[in-house]
């Protein structure tokens, strides 16, 4: 017996009946030789880490656009704050951590510059729409190439989880549910510090009906939500969270778009990010040869066939940084000085 064998053993005597099994998993797209000492969730979660477009999360906006200070949460930061509450959350339940850990790890990979924003850019340039959660599917599906590899090949369990982990979706797995909860869970709380930090709002602004259930203090509400899901749905086919702490989350959530998503500072923010899209996204739209070679050759690589040039010019902005979309602002728009000298 090799160690990912014994892990599996270790996996079907030890988790809740209702967890998801990596002996069980329903597999890859394209069949693989199995690692000798991972299981194959512990093996998706490497790739992921490893991927260029997890990298690439460190300087991609969580909330604020290029804000002053080291402080603030990046993508990246809210991906691992994400990671660490649903490996807490899966490890009280007995569910699969693995599983959790490589679905939270890859459910923003798929997120523009400049976060929601950019998304909402993108969605509406595009006649087909934008919608991160399926680009992060298209990340680790086609987009993320390597020289002998198109797409990671993330086991259905994974690649389930991240389609679904936002909105009215609901993943198939415990896990992939776990991340739901995980996610609102992350950026409702780390939003409100970031938006403290940045003087839009003060704590005692926050909704005191609220505020008396779940906790007056960041770390103190992250732990009712989080001991609150764990007595709610130990030793259950279910995840979920009692009325009142659901309810008083969501009237977190809801205040979170009233007085931060839609403030002024940041819809500011929004009419610039949308012009430095736009321009770039009509200037590769108008003759797409503009386009990197190597961006064109990955579609070539994996025999995909993009629906149209707005996918593909989709693809690309998607995958830019928000320094790297500033940067390409410049090169296209931005007249360069030049020696004026005889």
């Amino acid at each position: 017996m090799n160690i990912r064998e014994s892990l599996l053993l270790r996996e079907n005597m030890y988790l809740s009946e209702y967890a998801t099994k990596a002996s069980e998993t329903k597999g890859r797209s394209r069949p693989e030789t199995e690692c000798e000492i991972r299981t194959c969730f512990q093996r998706d979660r490497d790739r992921i880490l490893h991927s260029k477009a997890f990298r690439r999360l460190k300087h991609k906006t969580q909330v604020f656009i290029s804000p002053d200070g080291d402080h603030y949460r990046t993508r990246l930061t809210h991906t691992l704050e994400v990671a660490q509450i649903a490996r807490t959350l899966a490890k009280a339940l007995n569910l699969n951590e693995d599983l959790v850990e490589a679905i939270a790890l890859g459910h923003d990979l798929g997120h523009t510059p400049f976060g929601h924003i950019g998304e909402d850019v993108l969605n509406g340039l595009n006649p087909k729409g934008f919608r991160h959660y399926e680009q992060s599917i298209k990340v680790v599906d086609i987009l993320e190439s390597g020289p002998n590899r198109t797409g990671l090949n993330l086991t259905y369990e994974v690649r389930d989880g991240i389609i679904n982990h936002t909105g009215d979706n609901k993943a198939s797995t415990l896990e992939g549910k776990l991340i739901k909860f995980s996610d609102r869970i992350a950026y409702i709380n780390h939003d409100i510090d970031d938006a403290i930090r940045a003087g839009i709002i003060c704590e005692s602004d926050l909704p005191h009906d609220a505020i008396s259930i779940l906790g007056n203090s960041h770390g103190e509400r992250i732990n009712t939500m989080v001991f609150d899901l764990v007595d709610n749905s130990f030793d259950k086919n279910i995840v979920a969270m009692s009325d009142s702490v659901f309810e008083a989350t969501m009237k977190l959530r809801q205040f979170m778009f009233e007085k931060v998503y839609y403030n002024n500072i940041v819809k500011k923010d929004a009419e610039k990010a949308e012009y430095i899209i736009s321009e770039i996204y009509n200037y590769y739209k108008r003759d797409l040869s503009r386009l990197p070679e190597t961006h064109l050759q990955i579609y070539k690589n994996s025999n995909y066939e993009p629906e149209s040039d707005d996918e593909i010019v989709s693809d690309y902005i998607a995958g830019m940084t928000d320094k790297y979309v500033l940067y390409i602002f410049n090169e296209l728009f931005i007249p360069k000085s030049w020696d004026m000298r005889d």
